[in-house]
């Protein structure tokens, strides 16, 4: 699913109108209609509503709302703010209906602004301001946004929260933005949706399907998409029927030291739930019995060290290798993971010791192999670019890095986020909140690991190992609830996820 930059939702109205014959008048009672329908499937019509509809074409939404609800029995009142007289035709349009209902109690503002109660049974829909919005709200707007906060309302914003911007929100007044219960979206949700600091804000969201053109959807470019179930499963190799383990590669994790045995073992497990033929695991030797008895699939090589990582082992035989859950980091782990970087011939998927240890070496970055994966979690990620003021900066910062160095960048999150050389943004969404557990990157390092040996290409690796993570997460979250979840019934869930994407 595209998310369109905000720069590009009027080409698609615009597109819709031209290609399909319909006014956007038209268009606009397309999306009334849809919204009117998600409004009256979640509150029933003895709440009382107040609308608050602003001078453009989110107000006229908001007013055909308005309309639509009064003719399903709701009790409605209407604030138009046209404080500069000048409505878009489309809302002057839906203002002149309106008034023709004497069922609605109607204010329009242009001079003065007598603030109504907001009660708490008031069902309040917001449609001030829509995704165009380029500056933060100020002086009356403000005042009215800041009267809808203070309510304790149920509040549904039309399209998106006014006075929030559909990506960067660095310099917005935050105080100056509607808290939404319910955030009802036109088609599709807007980039700053995804981002943990607008969550209070947004609410829940949903989508509304207001019918925009299919083909003008598929013909706008977008460097940003949501992943759906359906852009991953034609990625899915076959497994031919005279298969054997050499054609589903040998992988090699470098993980582990003493007191973090558990990440090498969660890694490894996922790996082998991921469908590798062949697994080593490069550990220290104090190390080997634990892997031996836990992962008995798996074979393993003696670091010369007891404790920790300390010399770099040759590659050659692997198709793909990952460094860096549970190495930790010290001076001689420091040193082998740098030489062991600048040996490798083929990417390299890094992850929690590695990403700091790079950090610390941020020239070395230059020398992972062409095509390498990175996971870090924002905190690591800003160790690598630099403290970020919020997700559009880090997002940006991560795009960079991943140009500049050529490689893909998997950030961690409740919509992880794949980054591509090429600046292409791929969002998951499956996982949830009960994978905030220890070791779940463990986890997501073994199951890229074992699809990178298999030969998938880079991007096709990151968006399938996350989709098939956090769908296990989601099918251990169905049987066993978030709050008890571990990072080991993620592993266990990996066999029926990617049954499911194979399906």
């Amino acid at each position: 699913m595209k998310i369109f930059p905000t720069s590009s939702i009027k080409n698609l109205d615009a597109y819709t109108i031209e290609n399909e014959g319909i006014s956007s008048i038209d268009l606009m009672e397309r999306a009334a209609t849809a919204l009117t329908e998600a409004i009256a499937e979640r509150w029933d019509s003895d709440m009382p509503v107040m609308v608050f509809a602003g001078p453009g074409n989110n107000g006229g939404d908001a007013l055909a709302v308005a309309r639509m609800l009064c003719e399903k029995e709701y009790r409605v009142e209407v604030y138009l703010f046209n404080t500069k007289n000048k409505l878009s035709a489309d809302c002057e349009y839906n203002k002149e209906l309106l008034q023709m209902m004497p069922e609605v109690t109607f204010h329009e503002i242009i001079n003065q602004f007598v603030p109504p109660t907001i009660t708490p049974d008031h069902l309040v829909i917001d449609g001030l301001f829509g995704s165009g919005l380029n500056k933060p709200l100020s002086g009356g707007f403000a005042a009215v946004v800041k009267l809808i906060n203070s309510s304790s309302a149920t509040i549904v914003s039309i399209d998106i929260p006014s006075g929030l911007m559909g990506e960067d929100n660095s310099f917005n007044v935050r105080a100056n933005i509607v808290k939404a219960d319910v955030t009802l979206s036109l088609q599709m949700p807007k980039l700053s949706f995804l981002f943990a600091e607008n969550a209070e804000l947004i609410g829940d969201w949903d989508l509304v399907d207001i019918g925009l053109s299919k083909e003008g959807i598929e013909e706008i470019d977008s460097n940003y998409s949501i992943l759906e179930l359906d852009d991953i499963q034609p990625l899915v190799k076959t497994r031919p029927k005279f298969a054997h383990k050499g054609l589903f590669g040998h992988a090699l994790l470098i993980a582990g030291s003493y007191g973090m045995a558990g990440a090498s073992v969660l890694a490894a497990k996922a790996c082998l739930r991921s469908g590798v033929g062949l697994l080593t695991i490069h550990a220290p030797f104090g190390n080997n019995v634990i892997l031996q008895t836990s992962v008995p699939e798996a074979m393993v090589e003696n670091d010369l060290h007891e404790r920790i990582f300390g010399e770099a082992t040759d590659t050659d035989d692997y198709r793909a290798v990952a460094i860096g859950p549970g190495l930790g980091q010290s001076e001689l782990t420091e040193a082998a993971f740098l030489e062991q970087i600048k040996e490798c011939q083929s990417p390299i998927i890094v992850d929690a010791d590695g990403l700091n240890i790079l950090s610390n070496n941020r020239s070395c970055i230059s020398t992972l192999p062409k095509g390498s994966i990175l996971t870090p979690h924002p905190k690591e990620l800003e160790r690598l670019v630099g403290k970020c003021q919020n997700s559009f900066e880090r997002l940006s910062k991560a795009a960079e890095l991943a140009r500049t160095a050529q490689v893909y960048i998997v950030l961690k999150g409740a919509y992880t986020a794949i980054i591509t050389p090429s600046s292409s943004y791929y969002f998951n969404p499956t996982g949830n909140p009960g994978m905030a557990t220890g070791g779940s990157g463990d986890v997501l390092t073994g199951v890229l690991l074992a699809l990178l040996a298999q030969g998938y290409a880079a991007e096709d690796c990151c968006k399938m190992g996350v989709f098939a993570h956090g769908l296990a997460g989601d099918l251990a979250k169905k049987k066993l609830g978030e709050t008890g979840m571990t990072a080991s019934d993620i592993v266990a869930y990996l066999p029926m996820a990617f049954k499911l994407i194979s399906e």
